[in-house]
């Protein structure tokens, strides 16, 4: 279906209702919407089928004009999910060029003074200056652009964001806030909540993946060993919790109450698989491959697999967008594919 689907810069697929078959299609503004051609850039890398890059390159360009909007800290996710792919493919100028513009604009929400880039303009009457950990995944593109410039400045930022988020984000169990507000004017902590867990002193369970992947990317560019020490401490507490099922695949907040029948999230697992992938490469912990390879296995069941008879874009069933907001709750989500194909490839490329 991903081949079959058609190719509309307005209906980038981000979701899908299955009992009513409503397909949630978005535009490049929205922060899903580089993870599509992300998917069939890797899906060329594991299978060499020319048909899913050539699907790729026209769904890729569709999120250039993205590398200029300033409106969202999601730059990241919208340009390098897309261009950064399509880069490990082929050495194209114009992706490196997309990629560097996408850093500066990047840049221009990071606050000095705060020491970390502004997530969310909205709900200003509620937070002064929030910053969300799930901010710590775009800082692969400032890395990137380091990388492909020379230019210092984005990995700067870049290690300033994560230092500040590795001092006021995480609690003494290393289980991580989803929100911390800042004020601009002092940049001290106002407040820690959340906007997608159960409540402000819960465990989102994507935003605990979000830590480890982050921190673990950031270790790779900057060889920080407090980055590192993170990535494993919240890795433990994670797969190693009580409330942890069998299979790997977690409920959406490690404290719901209504656990076991809260609902599971397949993009959690999927993140940290592909987490622990890159983190035992880096410390041979074989709980962090015996944790990955499960969650791969799980995930590669009828139990998780969407439904050959339901035509839509996507791989995998059960994930959980935002609870509280009673949105995309036990469906197909685009990013799940993307972090599963990735924890795929980084299974196959370390060869475990």
């Amino acid at each position: 279906m991903m081949l079959d689907y058609p190719v509309d810069s307005m209906s980038m697929p981000r979701s899908m209702t299955i009992k009513s078959n409503h397909l949630k299609k978005v535009s490049s503004r929205d922060w899903t919407s580089g993870f599509f051609a992300g998917n069939l850039w890797q899906l060329y890398r594991l299978t060499g089928h020319s048909e899913y890059k050539q699907q790729a390159e026209k769904w890729t360009a569709f999120s250039k004009k993205e590398s200029v909007n300033r409106d969202s800290h999601d730059v990241g996710f919208k340009v390098y999910c897309a261009f950064g792919e399509g880069l490990k493919v082929e050495n194209n100028s114009d992706y490196k060029k997309i990629i560097i513009k996408a850093a500066e604009t990047l840049c221009t929400r990071f606050d000095e003074k705060v020491g970390a880039i502004r997530s969310w303009d909205f709900n200003k009457n509620i937070w002064d200056y929030p910053v969300i950990i799930d901010n710590m995944m775009n800082l692969e593109l400032l890395f990137e652009a380091t990388k492909l410039s020379g230019n210092k400045k984005y990995q700067d930022i870049a290690i300033k964001h994560a230092n500040t988020t590795l001092k006021n984000q995480f609690r003494k169990d290393n289980s991580c806030y989803h929100v911390i507000d800042y004020s601009p004017v002092t940049g001290a902590v106002n407040k820690k909540t959340t906007l997608q867990g159960y409540n402000d002193d819960s465990v989102w369970a994507r935003g605990q993946s979000w830590a480890v992947y982050g921190f673990t990317m950031a270790y790779r560019y900057t060889k920080d060993k407090a980055y590192l020490d993170q990535a494993k401490a919240t890795a433990k507490f994670f797969i190693t919790n009580k409330n942890l099922p069998e299979d790997g695949i977690p409920y959406w907040d490690f404290k719901d109450p209504s656990i076991p029948n809260a609902a599971r999230d397949v993009s959690a697992a999927t993140i940290m698989a592909s987490a622990l992938y890159e983190l035992y490469g880096y410390t041979k912990d074989k709980n962090y491959l015996t944790y990955a390879n499960k969650v791969i296995n799980s995930l590669s069941s009828d139990k998780y697999i969407l439904d050959s008879k339901i035509n839509a874009p996507f791989i995998l069933d059960h994930s959980t967008g935002n609870w509280p907001k009673h949105d995309e709750i036990d469906e197909p989500i685009v990013y799940a594919d993307y972090y599963f194909l990735e924890a795929l490839l980084r299974k196959k490329t370390y060869n475990l």
